[in-house]
C-alpha cells in the first residue's frame, strides 16, 4: 500500500485511464477514511501550509465549493481564478500559465472546455495538475460516485451500472471508472450522440483486466435491465444550450423514469452529477425517490476530491 501512495505523488489526475485498478481502489479507500475522520472531528491538516490554484473557465457549484472546502479542512488554502483573473483572456499561453502559477502553488485544479488544454497545461506544470472538468473527461465526479456506489451496495466489481442519455464527459469518465473497477456498464444513447469511439476502446482494452463488460446500444431498456446502479445527465451539457428544445425530442425516450426503471433490480440506486432538469433527464419520482442517492453523491465530491489533492500535493 505504501508503494501505491509513493506512486501518486505528484502525478495528474486527468483522465481515470492513466491509474491502475489497484491506484483508484487506493484513492477510493483514502477518501472513505478522511470522510470518517471529518465525521468525527479528527484534524487531518494533511496539506498545511499548501495551496491550490482553482482555474474556471466554466461556472460550477459542487467544484467550486467542494475543492475549497477540501483544502480548508486539509489545512490548505484554494484560490479562485476564473478566465477574467488572469492572463489567459489576453493571451498568454496555457503553457506560460502553467509554468507561473508552478512557483506559487502546490498544485491546480482546471474546470475548462478542452481536454488539450488540461493536457497542456500538466505538460508545463510542475505541479501536481487536477482536471475538474471538460467537455471530454469529469474524471474528479466518477470518483465520487465509486465512492457513493461502494457506501451503498459494499462492492463494485460485479455490479451492472447503466447510463442512459448523451455520451458526454461524465459518460466518458463512468466508462473508464467501470472498467477500472470490475463493474459492467450498459451505454444507452441515441444514434449521433453515442460515446467517443477512442474512449470506448480504450475502456475496452482498461477492462480486460477486470473482466468488466462493456456495452454500448441504442435500446434504453435493455441497458437498464438488471442494473444495481442508473445514472443519467443532463441532456443539453453547458455551452450546449442552443440545441436545448432539439436534444429534448431526441432524448425523450432515455428519460429516467418509473416504466424505464421498473426492469432495473429492485433495489437499484440512482446517480446524477447535477444540477438536474426534473421532467427532462429525470422524473422527480425518481431523483426525489428512495432509490436516489443524489445528494450523498454531491457529499461525496469532498471527500473524494480531498482524497486526490492528499495524495497527489503530499511532501
Amino acid at each position: 500500500m505504501d508503494q501505491i501512495k509513493d506512486a501518486l505523488k505528484g502525478r495528474d489526475l486527468l483522465s481515470l485511464h492513466d491509474f491502475t485498478p489497484g491506484e483508484i481502489e487506493y484513492i477510493l479507500d483514502y477518501a472513505a477514511e478522511l470522510k470518517q475522520k471529518q465525521k468525527e472531528k479528527v484534524n487531518h491538516h494533511l496539506l498545511k501550509g499548501k495551496t491550490l490554484a482553482m482555474i474556471f473557465q466554466k461556472s460550477s457549484t459542487r467544484t467550486r465549493v467542494s475543492f475549497e472546502v477540501g483544502m480548508f479542512q486539509l489545512g490548505g488554502h484554494a484560490l479562485y481564478l476564473n478566465a477574467g483573473d488572469l492572463q489567459l483572456g489576453r493571451g498568454e499561453s496555457i503553457a506560460d500559465t502553467g509554468r507561473v502559477l508552478s512557483r506559487y502553488v502546490d498544485g491546480i485544479m482546471i474546470r475548462t472546455y478542452a481536454q488539450s488544454d488540461v493536457e497542456e497545461l500538466a505538460e508545463h506544470a510542475s505541479v501536481p495538475v487536477i482536471n475538474g472538468l471538460t467537455d471530454l473527461l469529469h474524471p474528479c465526479q466518477i470518483l465520487a460516485d465509486l465512492l457513493t456506489i461502494r457506501e451503498h451496495k459494499g462492492k463494485l466489481a460485479g455490479l451492472k451500472l447503466a447510463y442512459l442519455g448523451d455520451g458526454n464527459n461524465v459518460c466518458h469518465s463512468l466508462l473508464f471508472g467501470c472498467a477500472k473497477t470490475g463493474m459492467n456498464i450498459s451505454i444507452a444513447a441515441p444514434e449521433g450522440y453515442l460515446p467517443d469511439e477512442q474512449i470506448v476502446s480504450a475502456a475496452r482494452a482498461d477492462a480486460v483486466e477486470t473482466k468488466s463488460e462493456i456495452i454500448i446500444t441504442t435500446d434504453p431498456k435493455e441497458a437498464v435491465c438488471g442494473a444495481d446502479v442508473v445514472v443519467t445527465d443532463v441532456w443539453a451539457s453547458m455551452g450546449q444550450e442552443s440545441e436545448q428544445q432539439a436534444r429534448a425530442k431526441i432524448f425523450a425516450p432515455y428519460q429516467v423514469n418509473a416504466p424505464i426503471t421498473a426492469g432495473a433490480a429492485k433495489d437499484f440506486i440512482f446517480l446524477h452529477c447535477l444540477p438536474a432538469h426534473r421532467g427532462e433527464e429525470v422524473t422527480g419520482e425518481i431523483i426525489d425517490g428512495p432509490h436516489s442517492v443524489v445528494f450523498d453523491e454531491a457529499e461525496n465530491r469532498l471527500h473524494a476530491q480531498k482524497a486526490v489533492m492528499a495524495l497527489l500535493m503530499a511532501d
